[in-house]
């Protein structure tokens, strides 16, 4: 799922083999589903639904899978899923943000209070851990694609707000409600994405050093690890 901060980074880098295939999608047709359900099954009227698909489709998840998430939320009558974020601090003071489906709001603050408790951190109230971030539109590209300098006119044409690349991966940021705009854009020249989705973008980050990446790995990997919980940032920085 998707997750900014350098903890993204490592996830693709490490092509997502912490979880398995069929976790991955379960957790995508839940929110199709839900998406939905809560608005008009055509994803060109539907922006959640839209979003949802794009990333099912970056997971290589089935065509048939997807159609059947849309399909269910016609049939389904027993679960009332409700998105509802959590968010707190864990090892070393990072704020965190994790983002849940869930039709059981007790079960799943139970778990996730736990979580950040065995780490050592701790859940805050709502806005507690959020004013660290920006909510935005976040398009990511494989490096291979395009040249920083085609991606970078493309990312001004397009009008993002901001274009970044690393070592493999180029992104593109821009405002929440024009991250189908400029996808449209991009896409007379870019066929292949890796994600487009909304996130949570760290506006400063906390360095943490090498010993204790796997303190901190740990700890998203457990948030990440429960079925409720969808997407989770943070503003660590990993350092080499």
């Amino acid at each position: 799922m998707a997750g900014h901060s350098h903890w993204a980074g490592i996830k693709h880098k490490k092509g997502k083999a912490d979880k398995e295939r069929s976790k991955i999608f379960s957790k995508l047709s839940k929110e199709i589903t839900v998406a939905a359900r809560l608005g008009d099954k055509d994803p060109a009227m539907n922006s959640r639904l839209r979003s949802a698909i794009q990333a099912a489709r970056s997971a290589n998840m089935p065509k048939d899978n997807i159609e059947r998430a849309i399909n269910k939320s016609s049939t389904t009558n027993g679960s009332n899923f409700e998105s509802l974020r959590y968010e707190g601090f864990g090892p070393d003071k990072v704020a965190v943000i994790v983002e849940t489906l869930t039709d059981n709001k007790n079960r799943t603050a139970s778990n996730i209070r736990t979580i950040f408790q065995k780490a050592g951190g701790n859940l805050g109230t709502q806005g507690s851990a959020s004013h660290n971030f920006n909510q935005l539109g976040v398009i990511k590209i494989d490096k291979k694609e395009i040249s920083e300098e085609k991606i970078l006119e493309l990312a001004i044409e397009s009008g993002a707000d901001e274009c970044k690349s690393n070592n493999e991966v180029h992104e593109i940021q821009c405002s929440v409600s024009d991250i189908y705009n400029v996808k449209k854009a991009l896409e007379n020249r870019i066929s292949n994405f890796i994600s487009t989705e909304i996130e949570w973008v760290p506006l400063n980050n906390i360095k943490i050093s090498k010993e204790k990446h796997e303190i901190l790995i740990n700890f998203f990997v457990s948030l990440e690890d429960d079925d409720d919980v969808q997407n989770v940032y943070s503003n660590a920085e990993f350092l080499d």
